[in-house]
């Protein structure tokens, strides 16, 4: 038997109103972090941050909708096929365009081990 597993990013399991949903629980990840942000119609509800305590890169990709990101005050357009990587000490926040956005985001910290957040398991609030 193969070792794979697919799944519909509808069918997965999500936090704040399907805002988060858990592709690497539901995918069975445990090497990196993987999830899917999807924002309704101009939101601006994806909190900006950084991951400086936790020296976590990301890189988002967009998969649906538009949006951008802006990144210390530097607005960087997502777009299909377009992807990008924001280092650690990096601010960012996720904005949509009038169609809203689905968001492909990956993180893991360099020469460490992913650590899996508990809020990103499965059934956790």
């Amino acid at each position: 038997m193969s070792n794979y597993t697919a799944k519909k990013i509808g069918e997965m399991e999500a936090l704040h109103g399907g805002g988060f949903v858990k592709a690497r629980a539901e995918l069975g990840v445990t090497s990196f972090g993987l999830q899917v942000i999807q924002l309704p119609a101009d939101s601006d509800l994806y909190p900006e941050h950084d991951h400086a305590e936790d020296g976590q890169e990301e890189v988002y990709l967009a998969i649906g909708g538009s949006g951008w990101l802006d990144i210390e005050g530097e607005r960087v357009d997502l777009a299909k096929d377009v992807l990008v990587r924001v280092g650690p000490g990096v601010k960012r926040k996720a904005y949509s365009g009038p169609e809203g956005i689905r968001m492909l985001v990956m993180g893991a910290t360099p020469g460490q081990a992913y650590e899996v957040k508990a809020f990103s398991e499965l059934t956790a609030a």
